[in-house]
């Protein structure tokens, strides 16, 4: 995923020495109970929508913006699923990141999911019974969006 502007000044000052990132991921489901997937270009694999947080930005208000960026598809999200840790991730330049990762429920408004940026090769709706293989922890981020409400979960 593209860095946003803030983190590429702060490579420059730090390299490639790990940096602790706000991001968010969302489960995005239609009214047909399919859910939102982009196969992404940094490693090809399958994935939740995700992105990094911009400074002082609200997590709910970013996931609606990295979904529309990356898929023009318009969406709320309904609920905080869960609020977790997920690194450390090395990138192919080296540099190293380990991500404060808020996940939420969304669901669709409007829109017709396609590639809407660089990130991404295809994007699309999968229903339950035909996901594609998912990078590590969203298959375990669609379950429990679909589970029956609850509190949020919080990795130990």
């Amino acid at each position: 995923m593209p860095a946003p502007d803030y983190i590429l000044r702060l490579r420059n000052k730090i390299g490639n020495d790990p940096l602790w990132v706000p991001g968010v991921r969302g489960v995005v489901l239609d009214g047909q109970g399919r859910v939102l997937l982009a196969q992404r270009v940094d490693n090809r694999q399958w994935a939740l929508i995700s992105g990094m947080l911009e400074p002082g930005e609200h997590p709910a208000r970013g996931l609606v913006r990295e979904i529309f960026e990356e898929t023009a598809v318009v969406a709320e999200p309904e609920q905080v699923v869960s609020v977790g840790a997920v690194g450390p991730v090395t990138y192919p330049n080296g540099d190293v990141c380990e991500f404060l990762d808020v996940v939420f429920r969304c669901r669709y408004v409007s829109g017709t999911a396609r590639v809407n940026d660089d990130e991404s090769l295809a994007v699309g709706w999968f229903g339950l019974d035909e996901l594609p293989d998912l990078m590590p922890g969203h298959l375990t981020s669609i379950r429990r969006a679909l589970a029956p409400v609850e509190a949020a979960h919080f990795e130990p």
